[in-house]
């Protein structure tokens, strides 16, 4: 699986469920393949410097006046806009819907395993659970209240796939292939973007997640998933598979760790 390391790469904008893994796997694409990244708090520190104000100030500010998020929002897509050439790639909620021109991702992942992520890291304070099963229904909690929320003040369905280019499901991935396999995906699609095809949401999910019984993934091969999609509707917390158990089959034979889906027309 080859990947360009081009100076001049479209802006990445990343995004997903709680727990899905965004922040390590944005470390690996600074780290491993020289991206800059613009996280909602680094656009917000960089706001607050320009107001000659504190970090904790300008959070004080947003919980109060909602003008706050249009700013941060705006100065997102100002960056964007002002660094065309530059390899940048945004970890924000909501940047895919405000920069401007963007390979847009959503990390999906099953929810049991985000709480049991979330339950066994270390993050202060501000986030702590009594149990895995507590966590689990505080991340259900807060995606149901930011669904609210993106609505009411945007106008937008977050956890909608029509909005990105690439779903990639890092249930039971390694950040360092996803890593990679988004890169790869980034290029394809500037490549077939170029050539001007006919172009839509591409969904890679895991075939544990789709219910097989699965073996040792080989990372290594040229490929990751076979040729065709699956068609799959939604469950509560994964997907069932509706047409294409064969490719599935096929996959496992092979060690690929994902498949094509395409999702249910409702």
């Amino acid at each position: 699986m080859r990947i360009s390391r081009s100076d001049k790469s479209m802006h990445i904008t990343l995004t997903g469920n709680l727990g899905s893994g965004k922040s390590t796997i944005c470390r690996i694409l600074e780290g491993e393949y020289g991206r800059e990244i613009y996280s909602t708090g680094k656009v917000q520190r960089e706001i607050a410097q320009e107001m000659g104000i504190s970090v904790l100030e300008m959070n004080q500010l947003m919980c109060s006046d909602h003008k706050y998020d249009h700013l941060i929002d705006d100065t997102t897509a100002k960056i964007s806009r002002e660094n065309p050439d530059k390899p940048i790639v945004f970890d924000s909620r909501l940047a895919w819907n405000f920069v401007e021109k963007s390979f847009k991702v959503f990390l999906s992942v099953n929810l049991s395993v985000a709480a049991q992520r979330v339950y066994n890291d270390n993050r202060g304070a501000v986030e702590k659970y009594t149990s895995a099963e507590d966590a689990k229904q505080q991340l259900k909690l807060r995606a149901e209240t930011e669904d609210v929320r993106y609505k009411e003040l945007y106008g937008l369905n977050y956890f909608d796939f029509n909005n990105y280019n690439l779903v990639l499901d890092s249930t039971y991935c390694t950040p360092e292939v996803l890593a990679k396999l988004l890169m790869a995906e980034a290029d394809a699609y500037e490549k077939a973007l170029a050539a001007g095809e006919s172009l839509r949401v591409k969904l890679l999910i895991s075939p544990k997640r789709l219910g097989a019984e699965a073996g040792a993934w080989n990372f290594a091969q040229e490929r990751l998933y076979p040729e065709g999609a699956v068609t799959v509707k939604k469950t509560e917390e994964d997907f069932e598979v509706l047409t294409g158990h064969e490719i599935v089959k096929e996959a496992v034979k092979a060690g690929m760790p994902f498949v094509e889906a395409r999702l249910e027309e409702v």
